[in-house]
């Protein structure tokens, strides 16, 4: 599996090298009436950049860099307006987001809270409760720490799991294959499928989430601000219904064929009898992310109490917005001791380096420059009159939301979701706002699809680690990930973002 992924790669690499500067150079070249000059020279660069986010023939991060670079050279845009977003106040939202889930690692937190659902009394030893029990643990520990991180935590907990069930069963003279064990390819999709579809429940859930915020305040200034308590309303909802749909759909494809796990408790209490008591650093870790989460929750509670635009609030809003909270509480870290006399502090500024995916701070700065830029030279006017001609010159709010939805849940299975949500997460704001739609519910909506990447091993890192454990055979996985994914988008999706963000918003 290895080698044939390693093959797939590879050509992937090599066609996307060739052909993203080959469409550059013919779209450069071709005439195109009713754009500018410095639209349809963005217009040949976002062809390359698009083309190489999804093929990857070198990181993304740094296709972004090469984005904002190859604007400033060919005269789309100057140094400030095409790099000044690398200093977004997401950005800085991100940053103190991965300082603070590092400290959650380093201090062992994460485990603790998984270990800690795992082990309650309702859970006992019925296969369908320790299922579920897997599920919420990946869901609430990826709502604040990244969905691969959460899927690298719990996947050798669901191992150790099924291998009790090997067990067991072997002891009762029952040999089994979990390789070919349909209990155990569910277990594999449930700890993947719930580790991404955690990530919507809050902005920092998942890196789509903040980005499309990012978007949107930088292309539809004009729109109403999303607070985190505002996110957390319909991410919650959104969750709960994408679990619930995904625990179904895997429980019926892949049932368990016994009542009972015996041994599985007994493991899970060790699990918890070696984390001992809460140390030092997992309880200023605690200190830091309640600071986080109060900062970021404070503006909406005030809001309820005073009104929206009370002082309050707008001091609030003013002198912590969220990307500084963030910041706030993740220099807590450097600054809450773990043990006075040593000096050690809850997180060093090695592991704090470490904990920073620069990659994603870069990409993310990138995908906000090439989105501005789509917006102030009038591109995504020209891409709006073309989605009026494909969907009608009035279309419907369903539909156009329906579009890019759909458009977006492609990209994310074929690609990572991080590269579709750069590309149309600018395009669908921009184009909403060409057209007079609320840029609002249709970034909600994409940013919502693009965690729907449950049909191939590489549309989410999750798919990823779970595919490489050999249990979860390819056409399984497109099964029950297309399944998911059609309810998801229609029955869930674009139905909550119509009715729910909506009202939310007071659009």
């Amino acid at each position: 599996m290895k080698q044939e992924r390693e093959s797939f790669d590879k050509r992937r690499h090599l066609i996307g090298a060739i052909l993203g500067p080959l469409c550059a150079i013919v779209l450069w070249q071709t005439k195109i009436d009713g754009l500018s000059d410095p639209a349809h020279h963005l217009l040949a660069i976002m062809s390359l950049v698009a083309i190489w986010w999804i093929t990857e023939p070198v990181p993304i991060a740094i296709t972004s860099l090469l984005g904002s670079t190859l604007c400033v050279l060919f005269g789309v845009a100057s140094m400030h307006d095409s790099f000044a977003n690398y200093a977004n106040p997401m950005i800085f939202l991100f940053m103190g987001g991965f300082l603070l889930v590092k400290s959650m690692m380093v201090n062992g937190l994460d485990r603790r809270i998984a270990y800690g659902i795992m082990s309650m009394r309702w859970v006992g030893d019925s296969p369908r409760r320790i299922f579920l029990a897997i599920g919420l643990a990946c869901i609430i520990c990826s709502g604040w720490v990244s969905n691969t991180a959460t899927c690298a935590m719990m996947f050798p907990i669901s191992l150790g799991l099924l291998e009790t069930i090997r067990e067991m069963m072997a002891q009762n003279g029952k040999m089994i294959d979990l390789k070919n064990y349909k209990f155990a390819t569910g277990m594999m999709l449930m700890t993947a499928y719930a580790c991404s579809i955690g990530g919507v429940m809050t902005p920092i859930g998942t890196t789509p989430n903040l980005m499309m915020l990012g978007f949107l305040e930088e292309l539809a200034p004009q729109a109403p601000a999303i607070s985190f308590f505002d996110w957390m309303i319909w991410g919650s909802v959104v969750m709960v219904l994408y679990f619930i749909v995904a625990y179904v759909v895997l429980m019926w494809m892949f049932p368990a064929d016994v009542s009972h796990i015996h041994g599985a408790q007994d493991m899970i209490k060790k699990k918890v009898q070696e984390l001992g008591r809460l140390t030092r650093g997992e309880k200023n870790t605690i200190l830091a992310f309640s600071v986080a989460v109060l900062l970021w929750v404070l503006p909406s509670i005030l809001s309820i109490i005073y009104g929206a635009k009370s002082p309050q609030v707008q001091f609030c809003n003013d002198h912590c917005p969220e990307g500084l909270a963030a910041v706030v509480a993740a220099l807590l870290l450097f600054f809450l001791p773990t043990d006075t006399k040593k000096g050690t502090m809850t997180l060093t500024l090695k592991e704090g380096i470490e904990g920073v995916d620069w990659s994603t701070l870069l990409l993310f700065g990138g995908g906000l420059s090439m989105g501005a830029l789509i917006y102030t030279t009038g591109l995504s006017e020209w891409i709006g009159g073309g989605i009026k001609d494909v969907l009608g010159n009035t279309p419907s709010e369903w539909m156009f939301i329906a579009c890019f939805c759909v458009i977006t849940l492609l990209m994310a299975e074929v690609t990572s979701h991080t590269a579709a949500i750069n590309l149309m997460g600018s395009i669908s704001i921009s184009t909403a706002v060409s057209m007079g739609f609320s840029p609002v519910p249709v970034a909600v909506a994409v940013a919502l699809a693009s965690s729907l990447g449950f049909m191939l091993p590489v549309s989410t890192p999750p798919n990823a680690i779970v595919y490489a454990s050999g249990m979860v055979p390819i056409t399984k996985m497109i099964k029950s990930g297309i399944v998911i994914d059609i309810i998801g988008v229609f029955a869930i999706t674009i139905p909550v973002v119509l009715w729910l963000v909506k009202a939310v918003m007071g659009l």
